[in-house]
């Protein structure tokens, strides 16, 4: 009996350890089979009685992305989601070339314009919370050929913008060469070599990794702007080291504008590229867990970024530096010494923060970078659902990865061992080139597919009360999104073009380049195909639609009105922005 006794432990002990073995290789086996093609992807067969519109909006409804981004990680891409380098460097350029007047203004009518558009997004992403939303909306709204166009601008767009963020995360730290710190002497391919790799494994963690990481870039950005704000409130009041009082000495002297309405009109691109990337919200809303509730706070939460962030924080910047400072001129988008941010800190007096900030500003180029590959991958992937690009970039594994988008992505990101050589900078001035204008054709799309949808509604019969969440100013907020849209376009066709008296052809192709190229894109796919452009009447305005049970959705919706309605005036308004 005691022997017995004696032997179960020991027998259930070497069965435990046999389950654990077993466990232990099935974990292993799991993590191979993560890369394995989706199941539910591989499902998806080709039916010839649907049309091909018909199969790219059913590929793009259903592509099994992982949805696994909360609330949090939507808001805080919507709020940190574009400070970059184009607020804490790009800003200089606007400042010196523009003035601080022309800085509000450009930033201004880009943030108004910007508030309609991620609108308008919010309302056809949490309507159809499909992959590749910009892209996508443009073939079923408006014209495949366009969407084709619109998909590969913003893919390349992103595939540019990855290897550039990189060395300019890499130049950042030669800021420190002042003081001889080793980690500015070191070969800039070392740090774009450690970037590179750290970005990568980010987003093969899927989308979660790429929310959590932004969530986290986004945070130390956020307090870094509103930290700007207090300190730059304190230096006009005459607080700083240096003392005195500052004002608006500035706006007299050397003055409000610089280069005149020309000036204005420089700033507009530069704004455009500090916003761009407010837009991957809508991207991301395939991959929300809730899209019905997250989407529309996250999305009226660029009011406040515009206002908080870009607006005050820009305000504070033109009283404190002004516009002919020679530190300003010349500046490019990686030089740290050309940020008025620091300039501001440095004319205070004061010492430590010049190198916080230049933190701040390596996490942002991170941030960018990671937006890049997550923001590129998820575009190809869409455009090979849709048949615009080859089948393989469709390519999604088990746990929701575009694998193989992300795989072109980083492939094309080893130029970002450019960095290292001394042409570096020709090469990647007209890379930038043809991204440079990028955001303002797909936002100017965004816009007009929201115009279409609404066409299509009103034709068709289909009441607004279906919609989970409307745009704050409905079609008349696209239609001015549209407008100003044009209007800067052809501004800067200006500006580029004759950036003096005389013509410059090599002046206007490094910064208009992203126009002929979407050209080139759209013309003979549109005479290849002979694709239509869609009547209102013939637009799907059914598939894709996640939520399925309208009464229910009619009901959640009454109720949130009635709540809102039973509180006090200032909840109202609240609800209303946020």
């Amino acid at each position: 009996m005691d022997k017995d006794t004696k032997s179960s432990p020991q027998f259930t002990t070497a069965e435990e350890v046999g389950v654990t073995s077993v466990h232990q290789v099935s974990k292993w086996q799991g993590f191979k089979d993560s890369f394995k093609r989706s199941e539910a992807q591989a499902e998806l067969e080709n039916n010839p009685n649907l049309t091909d519109l018909e199969k790219a909006a059913l590929a793009t409804s259903k592509a099994p992305l992982e949805r696994s981004l909360k609330a949090r990680h939507l808001q805080m891409i919507a709020i940190g989601g574009s400070i970059g380098t184009g607020l804490f460097i790009g800003s200089g350029g606007s400042l010196s070339g523009g003035g601080p007047a022309a800085v509000i203004i450009g930033f201004g009518l880009i943030g108004t314009m910007l508030f309609n558009t991620v609108h308008s997004l919010g309302e056809l992403a949490v309507r159809f919370p499909v992959s590749g939303a910009f892209s996508t909306y443009s073939t079923r709204f408006v014209d495949p050929a366009w969407g084709f166009a619109m998909g590969w601008n913003y893919a390349l767009q992103w595939l540019i913008v990855f290897p550039l963020e990189l060395v300019a995360g890499s130049m950042t730290i030669s800021y420190w060469s002042y003081d001889g710190s080793a980690a500015a002497t070191v070969n800039p391919d070392a740090w774009v070599g450690l970037f590179y790799v750290m970005i990568v494994i980010i987003n093969l963690f899927g989308a979660k990794g790429y929310g959590e990481a932004e969530f986290i870039f986004s945070i130390i950005k956020v307090i870094a702007v509103v930290g700007f704000i207090i300190l730059g409130i304190i230096i006009v009041c005459g607080g700083a080291p240096n003392g005195g009082y500052i004002g608006a000495k500035y706006w007299y002297n050397p003055g409000a504008f610089s280069h005149g309405f020309k000036g204005v009109c420089s700033v507009f691109v530069n704004a455009a590229f500090a916003f761009s990337g407010t837009e991957l919200v809508g991207l991301a809303a395939a991959e929300s867990a809730n899209p019905r509730k997250d989407l529309p706070s996250a999305c009226k939460q660029v009011f406040w970024r515009i206002t908080l962030f870009y607006m005050i924080s820009l305000t504070l910047v033109g009283l404190l530096v002004p516009y002919d400072d020679p530190r300003l001129l010349g500046s490019s988008s990686v030089d740290i010494t050309a940020s008025p941010f620091v300039i501001a800190i440095n004319n205070a007096g004061i010492k430590a923060l010049p190198s916080i900030i230049n933190v701040v500003i390596l996490i942002a180029v991170l941030s960018v970078g990671n937006s890049s590959v997550y923001g590129c991958s998820r575009t190809l992937a869409a455009l090979a659902d849709q048949g615009q690009a080859p089948k393989i970039l469709g390519y999604i594994d088990r746990k929701g990865r575009p694998l193989v988008g992300i795989g072109i992505t980083a492939l094309f990101g080893l130029l970002c061992f450019l960095a290292g050589s001394d042409k570096h900078s020709e090469v990647f001035t007209w890379m930038l080139a043809l991204s440079g204008l990028s955001s303002i054709f797909t936002w100017g799309s965004i816009n007009f597919c929201h115009i279409r949808f609404r066409r299509a509604m009103a034709v068709q019969g289909r009441s607004l009360d279906e919609l989970p969440f409307k745009a704050a100013l409905g079609v008349w907020g696209s239609m001015y999104g549209v407008g100003l849209n044009v209007l800067i376009l052809g501004f800067q066709f200006w500006t580029a073009l004759f950036p003096t008296d005389k013509a410059s052809a090599y002046n206007f192709f490094s910064i208009y380049l992203a126009a002929p190229i979407i050209l080139a894109f759209y013309i003979p796919y549109k005479l290849y195909y002979k694709t239509p452009f869609l009547r209102a009447k013939d637009i799907d305005l059914v598939t894709g639609v996640r939520e399925v049970d309208l009464d229910i959705l009619q009901q959640e919706i009454a109720e949130e009105k009635a709540y809102i309605k039973s509180k006090g005036w200032y909840y109202r308004i609240y609800k209303f922005w946020c």
